[in-house]
């Protein structure tokens, strides 16, 4: 890759990651390519009106179900790219420096400790966010056409972390992370698995408390036997349904049975009504908002210990 523009410490990281540059740079070529094909093909054949005023897809558009393929493989990838920032970052640009002694001789060419490490945090971030960034406009290119599809809604987990500012914010972590593991371990497989662990970790503690940041909007029905009143309204996300005591106490089920001759809801029970808890569709940015706050917090923490911890050994 060429650099011109750059200078000592930049210049010398860039060249040393430049296959690893391209192949982020070919990575996005991909998708782009890939994304762009799939729409292109879907766009041959338009979607036919019904005779009730629906439309559906026409029945030979193959590429539109390829292209829900696609996108549903793009979600899935989409959580490999804060794994990929942390392992990389971790082995190959700081434990190995250290494992292998190279770093002693960026340390005798005039370049302090705080300016290597800050030079190689820099490459990585750029790199990481600038695929991130051209990828989520990849992802946003095929999923307006799929919006509507099982598990490509907008509250499911690759929209969601793909279309904001969450997935950039968990990149940050990560390579924040796979520096100050990177740092206190100094050998190249154990730094790298340590920081996958703890990417792993963050994905899955995030993504089990993320609904619980806001308090979600309670609507209630008539208890009726055997079905439920109570729909989520388009594009919320529900959280709970069940049954309201006389009591206020809530209890599991949506449904009544047998019913007696009252034509109560279960009549040796004092059911009061039906309740359904979900988050409205402007609940999303707010919730993607405080996660990324979050996870933007722990990369400030992470990557402030990073350079403690480089100070103390080499001041």
């Amino acid at each position: 890759m060429s650099t011109p523009a750059l200078k000592g410490p930049a210049w010398v990281t860039v060249r040393q990651y430049r296959r690893t540059l391209w192949l982020a740079l070919a990575v996005v070529v991909l998708a782009f390519a890939v994304i762009g094909g799939l729409r292109i093909w879907d766009a041959q054949y338009p979607d036919v009106r019904t005779e009730d005023g629906f439309w559906q897809l026409d029945p030979y558009n193959s590429g539109h179900h390829w292209l829900e393929g696609a996108m549903h493989s793009f979600s899935d990838c989409a959580l490999a790219i804060p794994f990929a920032a942390a392992l990389f970052v971790a082995g190959p640009m700081v434990a190995r420096e250290f494992e292998s002694g190279t770093y002693q001789l960026s340390f005798t060419q005039s370049v302090s400790p705080t300016t290597w490490l800050r030079t190689k945090l820099a490459v990585a971030t750029a790199t990481a966010l600038g695929a991130v960034l051209l990828l989520s406009g990849a992802y946003a290119l095929g999923w307006v056409r799929v919006r509507d599809s099982y598990s490509l809604l907008r509250d499911d987990v690759g929209p969601y972390l793909v279309l904001g500012t969450v997935l950039a914010a968990y990149t940050l972590l990560a390579v924040a992370v796979g520096a100050l593991a990177g740092l206190l371990i100094r050998r190249t497989l154990v730094a790298m698995a340590a920081t996958g662990l703890f990417t792993g970790v963050a994905l899955v503690v995030m993504d089990a408390f993320r609904w619980d940041f806001l308090a979600p909007v309670t609507i209630t029905g008539k208890a009726v036997e055997g079905a439920s009143t109570l729909m989520v309204p388009e594009d919320g996300r529900m959280v709970d349904q069940g049954l309201i005591m006389a009591d206020g106490r809530r209890e599991p089920g949506w449904f009544c049975y047998d019913e007696g001759a009252s034509g109560a809801c279960r009549p040796e029970e004092p059911v009061a009504a039906q309740y359904l808890d979900y988050h409205p569709a402007s609940h999303i940015l707010p919730t993607q908002l405080i996660e990324t706050g979050i996870l933007l917090a722990l990369a400030a923490l992470a990557a402030f210990a990073a350079f403690r911890v480089l100070r103390a050994r080499h001041p």
